[in-house]
């Protein structure tokens, strides 16, 4: 339609101005002459212009497809830079959803500022994140890819909640070399686990990512570092990085999140080894494990004399996933191991009642059925109930002379729906029942629509 208009405005242009006055026929067919050239004239220049915002259009990345499609590790949204010829590269993914506690009451607290407001868990509604992809492919060897989140809205703080964030997520270069083996630096995203690296809300079930995915594999987990990825045959795809360490003073008895250093000022005196690896040897089926080690203690100390441990984390993990017709599964597993766990706690000065564990582990299982095209007929939209059934464990295992908090070992147990309406929009509603060995936990009922462009 745009270019009806443009041609449309040009035509009416050339033959805006008066007609002279009847002349001699040898004079009207000067005028003719003119006229067929002034109409070709402009031919020409809105096939030109006709190119030019076609290049324009490759540039920024306007997709022909309906459908985005992963690539190298990362989202399908954040993948849309390899696909262009060079230049610039806009794409991003959203999320907001409302939360309403059920049951289980003074379970739970909330707290303004500090202040403790009640003894039970308060309803919750949340502009959760908004993420912008900005990718630049300077030639065909050199790809920059970055994300940028803002989360719950604004950075300011209200009578309800702190403030939110502004966050550089990922910032890496792509060197490639060939298929076996390229080269990436900069803020990169662990390769654990299934949506550590795949977070885009259309492609996963759920209000709320898996607690297994946050707690055992700290979801999103990025750090500065640099390493290599490649494809070996048809079937097995791989990335290995040698990255900036945790810094144990974040760990607690909820987990390692706390010890994310998200390239914010680093400490650099540890450093951690993470590799990944998945073998696909049919579409249908995806098959991998990754590993995390290194020291945390960042060689600090405390008050001047008390020296942080090393500590020594290992993280494992193995994960499958099988996907055929409108039927898809997955299954993940995760274990964490921290040594100098008990040095940890005393250096820290953590609660008997509350340490750091020495062991951590978690897992869960989902299945899902897209049943659109049993009702209508037709895959033109995306309907599936889902449910995963899920254990996380954050003090399996804790030092000699502390008890665990077994609030933080739980059942977890969700049943929910995912309607696609497009294949990058979702609409998704979920019920949360927790079942924990400590004090109780109150469900949670969640309504949530995202995005991805």
């Amino acid at each position: 339609m745009p270019r009806k208009i443009l041609a449309l405005a040009l035509l009416t242009a050339a033959f805006a101005a008066p007609l002279s006055a009847p002349a001699p026929a040898l004079a009207a067919d000067d005028d003719s002459i003119a006229r067929e050239d002034r109409i070709a004239d402009l031919e020409r220049k809105l096939e030109v212009i006709t190119d030019e915002l076609a290049r324009v259009r490759d540039q920024v990345a306007v997709p022909e497809e309906p459908e985005l499609t992963s690539a190298y590790g990362f989202g399908p949204a954040a993948s849309k830079v390899y696909g262009i010829e060079s230049g610039l590269s806009i794409g991003g993914y959203g999320e907001f959803y409302y939360r309403n506690f059920i049951g289980d009451a003074g379970s739970g607290s909330d707290s303004v500022g500090g202040l403790q407001i009640s003894d039970r868990q308060l309803d919750r509604a949340d502009a959760y994140r908004m993420v912008l992809y900005l990718g630049y492919k300077f030639n065909e060897n050199i790809v920059l890819n970055s994300e940028i989140e803002f989360e719950h809205a604004t950075t300011g703080s209200t009578a309800s909640s702190s403030g939110g964030s502004a966050s550089v997520e990922l910032m890496s270069l792509d060197f490639f070399w060939k298929k076996e083996i390229n080269y990436r630096a900069g803020l990169l995203l662990m390769p654990m686990g299934f949506l550590n690296e795949v977070h885009e809300p259309p492609f996963f079930h759920g209000v709320q990512r898996p607690e297994t995915e946050r707690r055992i594999i700290p979801s999103t987990w990025r750090e500065l570092g640099m390493g290599f990825f490649g494809e070996l045959g048809d079937t097995i795809d791989y990335r290995a990085y040698i990255v900036t360490g945790f810094n144990s003073r974040g760990f607690s008895d909820s987990g390692i999140r706390g010890g994310r250093q998200k390239g914010n000022r680093s400490l650099a005196e540890d450093f951690g080894f993470v590799g990944r690896m998945d073998w696909s040897p049919t579409p249908e089926w995806m098959i991998g494990g990754s590993l995390y080690y290194g020291d945390t203690g960042q060689d600090q100390e405390i008050g001047g004399d008390i020296d942080v441990p090393d500590g020594a984390l290992l993280a494992l993990e193995a994960h499958v996933q099988y996907r055929r017709g409108q039927f898809e599964a997955r299954a993940l597993f995760a274990y964490n191991q921290l040594s100098d766990a008990r040095d940890l706690n005393v250096a820290l000065g953590r609660p008997i009642d509350r340490p750091i564990a020495d062991k951590m582990l978690g897992g869960y299982v989902e299945v899902a059925y897209d049943i659109w095209p049993t009702i209508f007929n037709n895959y033109d939209k995306y309907l599936a109930p889902f449910l995963r059934v899920e254990y996380v464990d954050t003090q399996y295992e804790v030092p000699s002379g502390y008890s665990p908090n077994r609030r933080n070992a739980y059942w977890l147990y969700t049943p929910g729906i995912t309607f696609k309406p497009h294949p990058n929009v979702a609409i998704k509603l979920e019920y949360r029942n927790f079942n924990t060995q400590g004090a109780p936990r109150p469900d949670e009922l969640a309504f949530g629509m995202g995005f991805a462009f």
